[in-house]
């Protein structure tokens, strides 16, 4: 990970799934989002890649509180990103959000 700046994760809920998306920055001031489809989006600026995701319905996850957290269906501490390697992480990028009782 030599060539990133900073790695924050984003999330959407989509029906009775939270879709995950990594957005990394570079040293150069590009950025890129790994998205859902497993899909490498690069973008000129972290700006344009922020916008991106906020246009798409993201939200950053180290920018959640409690209540926003349950609007995702669950409590802020549940809200962990996957983790894998790169090859792997994309299958991990969708996941089912769990009834609660």
């Amino acid at each position: 990970m030599n060539d990133i700046d900073f790695e924050q994760w984003w999330l959407a809920r989509l029906g009775n799934n939270l879709i995950w998306g990594r957005l990394r920055l570079r040293p150069s001031g590009t950025a890129e989002v790994l998205d859902s489809s497993g899909t490498t989006v690069n973008y000129d600026s972290e700006d344009s890649a922020r916008a991106d995701l906020l246009d798409a319905g993201f939200q950053a996850l180290d920018g959640l509180d409690d209540d926003d957290a349950l609007s995702f269906g669950l409590p802020l501490e549940a809200l962990v990103p996957p983790s894998s390697d790169d090859t792997e992480l994309h299958l991990k990028l969708v996941q089912a959000i769990p009834l609660m009782h």
